[in-house]
């Protein structure tokens, strides 16, 4: 009996140390798997992570991008002006000597128009600018005469007391002198009117070609002013004079609110204008129809569209260089995500790999302990 119970427990030690050696190595393999599949698992959280964080930023540069080509569909093309928006039929008409452009047409219910146009012709008698002659200041201060050559320069329009010693004065008759005191009259106001109130002096210039002789005024001011020097040898003028003259001269004005009627042709353009004095009575003009380009408001309009057009190009080009660093981010951050769904995908089958011997020892372990 003895013998029999020493087999026994020899062979229930050695099972029980049997046991033991396969707990320890299924305890240690399964704490090693599982440690590794923590670490896996705390790897694909920081992916995950990384990969929110570079989806947020793209969707942060998509916003941007957005944002650029919303600005690119609210900017205005320049478009070039057309020489058709500043061009213009105008209507013309002779009267006499009398040039008229008509300016406004404004239509009346009885069929009428109200018209104003301006009216242009040629002075011949006009005062103007001219070349000034060498003057010769004689006398004392106080006290100088002045003449241009042998011809004494003399106050305008104070007739004439010693006309023999002028060379134009000379040779004309008594009622010819009245004639030209009347005409000096009308040469004061129209130089008053034109260049400003002022005593006025004349000489009268012989023209060479015509034989005539021309009238030619100073202001006195402009004679005895300090800034005009005269030689001290000579007297004679130094620094330039402003002189005046009768000449040719344009001559346009406005006439407003005249009643009109006008006549069309069978394609709607204007042919006759038939114009009412006070009494009513009419005189009929032909019309004559031109076309009038505004060169200068056309060409102001071209240099702000060149200038536009430049602006607008260099704003593009800016928003575009911006998109192609957006882009080009985005495009860094997309491969980034790839790498980001490799890691993950062979984090993932590690993990399944792991989880099939965690699987295992657990499955060996309760086979050993059953």
């Amino acid at each position: 009996m003895e013998a029999m119970f020493k087999v026994f427990d020899s062979r229930s030690r050695n099972k029980k140390y049997k046991g033991t050696k396969n707990e320890g190595k299924h305890a240690m393999g399964m704490a090693a798997s599982q440690a590794r599949f923590l670490g896996l698992t705390a790897r694909k959280t920081n992916v995950e992570y990384e990969g929110q964080q570079v989806n947020q930023q793209r969707t942060t540069l998509s916003n941007q991008s957005a944002n650029y080509y919303n600005q690119l569909l609210g900017m205005e093309v320049p478009t070039p002006p057309s020489v058709q928006d500043y061009t213009k039929t105008v209507y013309s008409f002779t009267d006499g000597s009398l040039q008229n452009t008509i300016t406004s047409l404004i239509a009346q219910a009885n069929g009428e128009f109200l018209i104003s146009y301006t009216r242009t012709y040629t002075d011949t008698s006009a005062v103007v600018s001219t070349n000034s002659s060498i003057v010769t200041r004689t006398g004392s201060a106080g006290n100088y005469q002045y003449s241009v050559g042998a011809t004494p320069i003399r106050k305008l329009g104070e007739g004439f007391d010693n006309p023999e010693e002028d060379p134009y004065l000379s040779t004309l008759t008594d009622k010819q002198l009245e004639k030209l005191e009347l005409e000096e009259q009308a040469y004061i106001e129209k130089l008053n009117a034109k260049y400003g109130e002022a005593d006025w002096q004349v000489y009268y210039k012989l023209d060479s070609t015509s034989g005539t002789y021309n009238p030619v005024f100073y202001k006195k001011h402009d004679l005895e002013k300090e800034t005009t020097i005269y030689s001290d040898t000579t007297g004679a003028s130094q620094s330039f004079i402003p002189a005046y003259t009768t000449g040719q001269e344009k001559v346009s004005d406005e006439i407003k609110g005249t009643t009109a009627k006008l006549e069309q042709d069978a394609t709607g353009r204007y042919i006759n204008i038939t114009l009412y004095d006070e009494d009513g009575n009419g005189t009929t003009y032909a019309l004559t129809t031109n076309t009038t380009t505004d060169q200068a408001a056309y060409n102001d309009a071209m240099n702000q569209y060149e200038y536009d057009k430049t602006t607008y190009d260099k704003s593009i080009q800016e928003i575009n260089s911006k998109i192609e660093i957006i882009q080009l981010e985005d495009k860094n951050l997309e491969l980034r995500l790839k790498q980001l769904d490799t890691e993950q995908d062979a984090i993932q089958t590690e993990m399944d790999a792991v989880q099939k011997v965690i699987e295992k020892n657990v499955e060996s372990t309760f086979k050993t302990f059953g």
